[in-house]
C-alpha cells in the first residue's frame, strides 16, 4: 500500500550532476588551476635561464692580439673620417702603441691600475703618484694617464679602479654633467697626473688650453658596449665627438711614437660592436676570428 504521497517523477532529457570530483565543471577547474600553475613554472624557468645567461654567445671570445687591436683601430679610424692612410703613416705605426691588457688580469675595473702601473714600469710611482708640482720640468694640467668614455658615468667608474693611485694627486673629472669648465680650468692649474672625461668637454679644455698633453703617455679609450650595445666608437654623436679630438690632437702623437693607446674592452670580433658600427675589412676580420 503506499503513503498517499505521489512519487517525484524526473523531468525527461535531464540526469543527476553528481557531486564532488566526479563533477564535470570541478574536474575543468581543478584542471585549469593545474595548467596556470605550471605554465607559471614554465615562465620562472625561461626568466631564469635568460637572467643566468646560459646562451653560448655570451660567453667571453678569445682576446685580441696588438696587431690585430691596432688594425682594427685603423680600421675604424679610416672608416669614420673617410680617409686612408699613407703607407708611411701605417709603417711608422707600430704594435707597440698598443698598451695590451694582460689576459691574467682580465679587464676588471677595480684591477685598472695595475694595468697602467705596468705601462710605466720602475717609473710609475713618480709618474702617477707624486702631487708635487716641479716648476719648468712638470707642466700643470698636463695628465701622464687620460682616459676618455663615452658618459661622465663610465668616466668616473673608471676612476674608481685606479682610486689608491690617486690619493696624492687627485684625479681631474672631464665632462659636462653638473660640472662647470671654470671649475675644470682651476682644478687644471695644478700637476694632473690622471684625468678622466668625455670626449667634448677634453677637447673643448684643450681648444682653451687649459689640458695640456706634454706629459700624455697612455691614452686609455674605454670601448665597452653598453646595455643597447653601443661603445665610444659606435654610439652616434659621441663617436664623432671621439674622433674629432682624437685627428686633431693625438693621431700625428701616435704616428710619432710618442703615444700610447690602450683599448680598453673586448674587440676580438666585431659582435661586440653593435648599433651602427663600421664592419671590417675581410682581411682583418679574418685575423680577428682566427
Amino acid at each position: 500500500m503506499g503513503s498517499g504521497k505521489p512519487e517525484k517523477t524526473q523531468k525527461p532529457g535531464r540526469t543527476p550532476k553528481p557531486f564532488g570530483p566526479n563533477n564535470p565543471k570541478s574536474q575543468s577547474k581543478f584542471k585549469k588551476k593545474t595548467n596556470t600553475k605550471n605554465t607559471a613554472n614554465r615562465q620562472i624557468k625561461t626568466k631564469t635561464t635568460s637572467v643566468t645567461g646560459n646562451n653560448k654567445n655570451n660567453q667571453p671570445s678569445q682576446s685580441a692580439s696588438p696587431s690585430q687591436q691596432l688594425r682594427y683601430f685603423l680600421s675604424q679610424f679610416e672608416s669614420a673620417n673617410g680617409v686612408q692612410l699613407s703607407s708611411l703613416e701605417l709603417e711608422s705605426i707600430k704594435d707597440s702603441c698598443i698598451l695590451d691588457v694582460s689576459q691574467e688580469l682580465g679587464q676588471d675595473v677595480m684591477k685598472l691600475e695595475k694595468h697602467i702601473k705596468e705601462a710605466f714600469g720602475a717609473k710609475w710611482k713618480e709618474e702617477l703618484c707624486e702631487g708635487k708640482h716641479i716648476e719648468g720640468k712638470i707642466e700643470a694640467g698636463s695628465p701622464a694617464v687620460l682616459v676618455v668614455a663615452p658618459s661622465a658615468l663610465r668616466s668616473i667608474e673608471l676612476l674608481r679602479g685606479m682610486r689608491t693611485l690617486t690619493k696624492a694627486c687627485h684625479a681631474v673629472k672631464l665632462f659636462s654633467k653638473h660640472m662647470k669648465i671654470d671649475e675644470q680650468v682651476s682644478l687644471l692649474k695644478n700637476r694632473v697626473n690622471i684625468a678622466s672625461g668625455t670626449p667634448s668637454r677634453i677637447k673643448k679644455l684643450i681648444d682653451i688650453e687649459a689640458l695640456g698633453l706634454s706629459r700624455l703617455s697612455v691614452l686609455l679609450l674605454d670601448i665597452h658596449t653598453d646595455v643597447k650595445g653601443y661603445s665610444l666608437l659606435t654610439l652616434p654623436q659621441v663617436r664623432d665627438e671621439f674622433w674629432d679630438l682624437y685627428k686633431n690632437y693625438f693621431h700625428q702623437q701616435l704616428v710619432k711614437g710618442d703615444l700610447r693607446i690602450c683599448l680598453y674592452g673586448p674587440i676580438s670580433n666585431g659582435n661586440e660592436f653593435k648599433g651602427k658600427s663600421v664592419e671590417l675589412a675581410d682581411g682583418d676580420r679574418e685575423q680577428l676570428d682566427s
